[in-house]
């Protein structure tokens, strides 16, 4: 199979190789993908560079944990059913060296999901972590029914899905924060009542008239690092702000804000949900996918082959939505 792959850690163009290796078999409870598109996304744009760690845990890399295809093959256990079925596939890459920047990736079969017939192959590249990491910031802690809810970053990746989320889950009302008026434009389509562009306009002023002086009950916050000082002006007492992402490895929180407001902080990354929310997420998420409800923010389609693109596309925060790559 061609598949790209990486040995060391670095720049994009330094590291990342294209070549032929063995096609892989399906084990006992495992299907093999035929893919299609393959996502890249910042948690695979931070390994290949080694911000997280610049020693490898497998001699070779194959990147990317979100991807669709089409099941070619299955293993002992498996309903032989599943051959032929489309499916999006999650955690491809966390924890294993093969992940879906290749024509063929096996993994455990519930790592496979059944992609509605109305949904394109492009957008089932996109689910595992920009929709379930909005998905889940949206169903935690309850749930958003009736709640002001803030999305830093709305018309990013991830901010995208959250925004839809929270209005077809039954926010009261759903703000966003952006950092261009042609983003103002992205979240308010999406179902944004209202986007604020953190560079020109007064986001605590202009927030708290929209809230009528309340602030908002949830803030999922996309860098905590950033925004640790402004989310404690916006948030109301006993609100909470579910974090899914920070810009720097260390912050700061002052503690007197906090406690005298009852500030729920909630932090989590999708790879490492449980089973029974990410079981929750896919539900969901299945349902509104089925209903045809959501729009998919793809910013870049690019061949495997310039896969150093389409990383430095994502490292420098130059595609505004998703970027995914075709699988040849």
């Amino acid at each position: 199979m061609q598949a790209a792959f990486y040995e060391r850690t670095g720049a994009a163009r330094d590291v990342l190789q294209l070549a032929e290796l063995p096609d892989p078999e399906p084990g006992p409870g495992e299907v093999r993908v035929r893919l299609r598109w393959s996502g890249v996304n910042p948690s695979d744009v931070k390994s290949r560079a080694g911000l997280r760690s610049s020693e490898l845990p497998f001699p070779r890399i194959v990147p990317h944990s979100d991807g669709m295809g089409v099941i070619d093959a299955a293993g002992a256990g498996v309903a032989p059913s599943r051959v032929g079925q489309r499916v999006w596939v999650w955690n491809a890459a966390w924890g294993r060296p093969f992940g879906t920047a290749a024509q063929f990736v096996v993994l455990p079969q519930a790592q496979a999901v059944a992609l509605p017939a109305n949904v394109s192959d492009e957008a089932g590249a996109c689910l595992g972590i920009p929709a379930l990491t909005a998905l889940h910031a949206v169903l935690t802690r309850g749930g958003v029914q009736g709640q002001r809810v803030l999305v830093a970053g709305g018309a990013g990746a991830v901010g995208h899905y959250a925004v839809q989320f929270a209005r077809l889950l039954g926010a009261r009302q759903v703000l966003a924060t952006v950092s261009s008026p042609h983003k103002a434009e992205i979240a308010r389509a999406a179902g944004a009542d209202t986007a604020f562009d953190y560079r020109s306009d007064d986001v605590v002023a202009r927030l708290r008239e929209t809230t009528e002086g309340q602030g908002v009950d949830r803030i999922i916050e996309v860098d905590i690092a950033a925004n640790a000082a402004l989310d404690l002006q916006l948030i109301r007492r006993g609100g909470d702000c579910v974090v899914y992402g920070s810009g720097a490895g260390e912050f700061k929180l002052p503690f007197f804000p906090l406690i005298v407001n009852n500030v729920g902080l909630q932090f989590f990354i999708v790879y490492n949900l449980n089973d029974t929310e990410r079981e929750q997420a896919v539900q969901v998420l299945t349902r509104l996918l089925e209903q045809g409800l959501l729009q998919h923010a793809i910013a870049a389609r690019l061949p495997l082959a310039q896969i150093a693109q389409a990383h430095e596309l994502v490292e420098q925060a130059r595609a505004v939505g998703n970027v995914v790559l075709a699988i040849p």
